[in-house]
């Protein structure tokens, strides 16, 4: 794909979104939605093969399908009320339909079957951006409609996206396919807390009360950090990744830290969003629903435990027969990588800076 062209999508892309997030008009948001979702499929289709073909077309009979939803939702909620605003939902039909739009576009469970087909049939550049920014316009317009989703609704597609998360990565040897299933975890983590303390998700960058997500920004930060080693090293299988130490040693080290934050062990950036929201929700009376949340949290730290042990705690059973590659300088240029694994593995020590938002 020629630059221009490509510079021209990303920013079609990034206007989409930026549409929906600061928009209050339910038909602007729509329109967002569709920007976005149009401009994304050249961008999956980057590397043109059949499977790359599959994964687009899977991709946009979703989000068609999500958007004809909200559209509809929308429109039952005109009816009523009589307002295109996205703070006056005052059916309860109406709001649930928004709800399961919304969810479908970000692949909570159980829409989530398109994520890891789609993500699996595309590149890792690609795939990168369908899991971090695509799931920044959803999130938001979940956010601002949060008063009047239905609570059990969504407690129940938080839990289930944990497990789906949790259960569908155990048994993948497929990279793409494993930050697939880890971003559906994730996802059920934000959505989990989104009804009780949306504040909670917050943290203040400055004095204009710009916000972000901390569990969102977090999980795109660790997304992107991982991704991009992934691209550095040219891995896609566990296989390949498992060869890092031969080729670049210092990365297979910084695999094993990033993992573990994805995981959420507690010296690490990861831990941090999920103590604040078992907290949260352990304030609001709820036990059972965060304590599921951690058992089954088990099981993606398995999956990236197996990562970790693949490729920094074996050496690979083989002769060693590129010694000297790692002397070398390497050609791919990853400019935001040192300052994207810091932030994703180090942010603890601002915990008690949080403080000051409840």
């Amino acid at each position: 794909m020629k630059p221009p062209i490509l510079i021209a999508i990303l920013a079609t892309v990034m206007t989409g979104t930026m549409i929906v997030m600061l928009s209050s008009h339910w038909l602007l948001i729509w329109i967002g939605f569709e920007m976005n979702m149009l401009a994304i499929i050249p961008i999956l289709m980057k590397k043109f093969n059949p499977r790359a073909m599959e994964a687009s077309t899977k991709y946009f009979l979703t989000q068609a399908t999500a958007s004809m939803l909200l559209m509809m939702g929308v429109t039952i909620n005109l009816l009523y009320s009589g307002q295109w605003m996205i703070s006056k939902i005052s059916n309860p039909a109406a709001s649930i339909m928004m709800t399961i739009a919304l969810t479908m576009k970000l692949g909570l469970s159980p829409f989530h079957f398109w994520v890891p087909e789609v993500t699996q049939g595309i590149s890792l550049s690609s795939g990168m951006i369908l899991l971090t920014w695509q799931k920044i316009a959803p999130m938001s317009i979940l956010y601002q409609i949060s008063p009047s989703i239905n609570t059990d609704l969504m407690t129940l597609m938080a839990l289930t996206s944990v497990l789906t998360g949790g259960w569908g990565g155990l048994n993948q040897t497929q990279l793409r396919k494993i930050m697939a299933y880890s971003s559906i975890a994730h996802m059920g983590w934000m959505t989990a807390i989104i009804i009780y303390s949306p504040t909670m998700m917050f943290l203040n960058l400055n004095y204009i009360n710009f916000y972000f997500y901390i569990k969102m920004s977090l999980y795109i930060l660790m997304t992107l950090s991982t991704f991009m080693l992934f691209m550095l090293s040219a891995s896609t299988t566990t296989l390949s990744l498992s060869h890092t130490w031969n080729k670049i040693p210092l990365i297979a080290s910084t695999i094993l830290t990033l993992m573990l934050s994805l995981g959420g062990l507690p010296p690490l950036s990861g831990f941090i969003p999920k103590w604040m929201i078992i907290q949260e929700l352990t304030k609001n009376d709820m036990i059972v629903v965060p304590t599921l949340m951690a058992i089954t949290a088990l099981l993606n730290l398995y999956f990236y435990m197996r990562l970790t042990y693949s490729t920094a705690l074996t050496m690979f059973p083989s002769a060693n027969n590129m010694k000297m590659k790692w002397q070398f300088e390497h050609t791919k240029k990853m400019t935001l990588l040192p300052p994207l694994i810091i932030t994703s593995t180090m942010l603890l020590p601002i915990m008690p800076m949080m403080s000051i938002l409840d």
